[in-house]
């Protein structure tokens, strides 16, 4: 939803209006077919092979985080042939442990991954929208590089534009580069990219946490649709997931966050935006300096009074060095806005 949608929805909730019961409003039907209408979707997708897949033999462990993901993906990967191995697939609903898709929660799927010798591990957050790999040597593919691999299979069969928010990695502008195409940067949220999507008619977008549109599909993040494609590329391209993984570009994100205090923020951004001579700019949603080796952005969070700083660089201490660069100099310019103290 929009933010001026969202707002007018707030605007009607807090009005006179009466609204009608819900309880006697419409009716209720029940069919329990469209899981596996979507799963039939994705495998007729033109840049889904699902032949090519069956042929390939292949063994994957997955994670589902006990959600709804424990039907969906084995659903979607036995109709592929795929031999399934199950790590936390039952959807009761209990997590079996942080379903943030980062590394360190997801111990038990790396060692799933090697001790059955699968050809990959695929977790997927509880609504099965975000969607990451790890590699058959138990070396995490990285969240940043879903988009990145469904990019160089995606364009290298119908060019178009490409977009992300602007806290994901540089690899997909590179990667769209390489096949020739565009990359926009949008700001960060579903909605805004979808919108900029819809604007610059790109045939892929999406967000560095594993969330990949498909507007051939549908306007949405969708993990069914992004392992359809994965694995299309995978066999495709003959390689194992850590080789496909080395032949993009190999670039470090940190992530960091400072407490704001009681002063005019915005103007503190200015301030440093104005004094940075070695970077592009763009402002739509912060403030990101994008610079020859790497870039940092700077987010005022909605909800609490902290600044969100991301940055990326060639290597962990590039990315690092970043972030302490720009985290000091707006410390700098926030103190200068505090005043004298007493």
């Amino acid at each position: 939803m929009s933010k001026d949608a969202g707002e007018r929805v707030l605007a009607l909730a807090k009005s006179t209006l009466t609204f009608a019961d819900v309880d006697d409003t419409g009716r209720t039907t029940h069919d329990d077919s469209w899981l596996q209408k979507h799963v039939d979707h994705v495998l007729d997708l033109e840049l889904v092979d699902p032949d090519a897949i069956r042929s390939a033999g292949l063994k994957v462990a997955v994670d589902a985080v006990n959600s709804s993901g424990g039907l969906a993906v084995p659903l979607l990967l036995k109709a592929l042939h795929v031999e399934v191995v199950p790590v936390h697939c039952d959807p009761t609903g209990h997590f079996a442990h942080n379903p943030e898709p980062l590394p360190k929660h997801l111990v038990d799927l790396t060692e799933a991954v090697t001790a059955q010798s699968c050809d990959l591990g695929i977790s997927v957050d509880p609504d099965v929208d975000r969607l990451c790999f790890v590699s058959e040597d138990g070396s995490f593919f990285g969240e940043e590089y879903t988009l990145v691999a469904m990019a160089d299979h995606v364009l290298a069969h119908t060019p178009g534009p490409t977009v992300s928010n602007l806290s994901s990695t540089r690899a997909l502008r590179e990667v769209s580069a390489r096949h020739g195409c565009t990359y926009t940067a949008a700001a960060v949220g579903e909605v805004n990219v979808v919108a900029q999507m819809r604007e610059v008619g790109a045939i892929l977008g999406g967000e560095g946490n594993g969330g990949v549109i498909y507007p051939t599909s549908h306007a949405g993040r969708d993990a069914l649709v992004g392992i359809g494609l994965f694995l299309t590329l995978l066999v495709s391209k003959g390689m194992t997931c850590s080789a496909l993984r080395a032949t993009y570009p190999d670039f470090s994100m940190v992530k960091d966050k400072m407490d704001l205090p009681p002063v005019d923020v915005d103007k503190a951004l200015a301030a440093l935006q104005a004094e940075v001579k070695d970077a592009e700019v763009n402002d739509v949603d912060g403030v990101k300096f994008d610079l020859e080796h790497g870039w940092v952005h700077l987010r005022k969070s909605n909800t609490e009074p902290i600044i969100r700083i991301y940055a990326e660089g060639p290597s962990p201490e590039e990315a690092q060095a970043l972030v302490d660069r720009f985290k000091g100099d707006l410390k700098r310019h926030l103190a200068s806005l505090e005043g004298p103290q007493a």
